[in-house]
Formats: C-alpha cells, structure tokens, sequence
C-alpha cells in the first residue's frame, strides 16, 4: 500500500511538470518574440503572445561556443493535427506533438478568444479580452499559475505594450530618460540587469550588449536575447 501510494505521488508530481513555460526570447533585446513550453519528451514549442504556435523542435547548441542556433531542430516524431469531424474552428490546427496534446478555445466561448491556443498539455492558457484593455485584447494574460502581463498604453512611450510580468517576475527597460540611444531595451529581468553600449562608447559597437547575459535564469524561467 504504501509503495502504491509513493509511486502515485510520483506520478502526480511528473505529470504536474510535464510542461511547463520554460523560455521567455526577446528580438534585438527589446520586443518580445515568443514564449517557449518545454514538454516532457524535451520538445520546445514556441508559442507567440497572442497564442500561435511558431514552431517546435529541440535546440541545437555550437560545438565551439556557448551558442545556440536561433531555429529549432525539427521535431522528427509523430504530428498530429485536427481534421473534418472537429469543430471548425481549431480544424486543421495541430492537435498533439509528440505526447504533448493542445486544445484550443470553442464556438460557445468568449468571441475574442474563439479559435485561440486554450491548453499545451496540462498549462492551460487565457487571454485579455476588450473589457479589460483594447491595446492588449487577444495577447496572453496567464500561462498555467503564471500571470502574465504588459505595459499599458499610458505608460511612457518607449515601454507600451513590452512584456511587463511574468508572474513575479518584474522586466523593465530603458526609457529616453535613462538612454536615449538604447530607449527599449530591456533594462532588467528581475534581479538581472543588462546594459548596452551607447553614444559614449565606439561606434562600431553602440547598441550591443554591454553584459554577457544573454542567456539568464530567473525563477526557473529562461530569458533569452538574440
């Protein structure tokens, strides 16, 4: 009994991770490009903030360096997707990757979700809709536990509408106040701060990465620059 009781207990824990956001990618260091799930076959799958699926597949690092190739190393397994006899809005969309199942938002919800990503495996996914704020209506609100959110159209110009929070996590950026030149860029995530070369510096290298972290941990997210 009590071996049962351990291997379910097990089992529970497995599956409550089994996937889970994972990465978090910024383009040039400012915008956000995608949010990553990793599964429990070790697939990525990029999912945009508005819920699309860009592209799944493994990370492909360089044998000299400690590089990884921006493209995914296509995932070779089994692809399955939803066909005739579903229900036409998510027809056609993909349906399981691997052992990874996706499920998507239905005619009886809510109109601006309808069609959209409603779960990858067992992280369920919901939206901003109108009531709540026009400039962010159809992005991500929450993956799982996770909330996430973003810079209101009030805020200063150079932050409105970047990535803001994903749960605790606290990402901020560099305003015209701060850097003019680099107004934008990420600033920090969480207690990791990055800084760019700007008008002082050589000109061959204003608008780079200052600090070698392109890659960072916090809170058991990835936050990737490339």
């Amino acid at each position: 009994m009590k071996h049962s009781l351990i291997t379910i207990l097990i089992f529970l824990s497995v599956a409550g991770t089994s996937q889970q956001l994972s990465q978090v990618t910024f383009n040039q260091g400012a915008s956000l490009s995608y949010f990553s799930f990793s599964t429990e076959q070790g697939i990525l799958i990029r999912v945009s903030d508005e819920g699309k699926i860009l592209e799944w597949g493994t990370e492909v690092m360089s044998d000299r360096y400690n590089y990884y190739a921006p493209r995914l190393q296509p995932f070779m397994g089994r692809v399955e997707y939803y066909g005739a006899k579903d229900d036409s809005v998510f027809r056609d969309k993909i349906k399981s990757i691997g052992t990874c199942f996706f499920t998507y938002y239905d005619t009886f919800q809510v109109k601006s979700k309808i069609g959209k990503l409603r779960s990858i495996g067992n992280q369920y996914l919901d939206y901003f809709e109108d009531y709540e704020d026009k400039t962010l209506k159809g992005k991500i609100k929450s993956v799982g536990g996770l909330t996430i959110d973003y810079y209101r159209n009030y805020e200063n110009e150079s932050i409105r509408g970047k990535l803001k929070m994903v749960g605790s996590v606290l990402i901020s950026y560099y305003t015209v106040y701060d850097d003019k030149f680099n107004a934008g860029k990420l600033k920090a995530v969480g207690g990791t701060k990055y800084s760019w070369y700007s008008l002082g510096d050589q000109p061959g290298m204003r608008g780079a990465l200052k600090t070698n972290n392109y890659r960072q941990n916090v809170s058991g997210v990835t936050y990737i620059l490339y």
